[in-house]
């Protein structure tokens, strides 16, 4: 009897994971309008780690409502938008950012695509000289 009984647990396991409630305000706007918008500003320039090419301002994924979540709480309570967008690249990386900075390697990951252009151009330019 205890054997089936750990069985049955075992596999009901599963499905009662899946029913986690949304964390609060992640589906709740501000009360007040001028927070709310700071918030949804910021919410729409961090990318949902789940999704990928979402933010999370668009995102049905739990992690997202839970980034929405935070980020409304901590609008709330009176953060700004430069240190939550600096703890969510913080605790999930730089991609998490659709704005990335331009600093450091990020400045060679910006340019690359113009250096291969340059390259294949003056590449292509010595061809056609040869033959001319």
């Amino acid at each position: 009897m205890r054997r089936w009984f750990l069985i049955a647990a075992l596999l009901a396991a599963p499905l009662a994971a899946q029913d986690s409630p949304l964390a609060p305000l992640a589906n709740e706007q501000l009360t007040d309008s001028g927070k709310e918008a700071e918030a949804t500003g910021l919410m729409e320039t961090l990318r949902c780690i789940q999704c990928q090419g979402q933010s999370i301002a668009d995102s049905d994924a739990p992690i997202a409502a839970a980034m929405r979540a935070e980020v409304r709480q901590r609008v709330d309570n009176g953060e700004s938008t430069d240190s939550i967008r600096e703890l969510m690249i913080a605790r999930y990386g730089e991609w998490v950012s659709f704005e990335p900075k331009t600093d450091g390697g990020g400045v060679v990951l910006w340019l690359a695509p113009l250096l291969v252009l340059l390259a294949a151009i003056w590449f292509a330019r010595g061809l056609f000289r040869k033959r001319a």
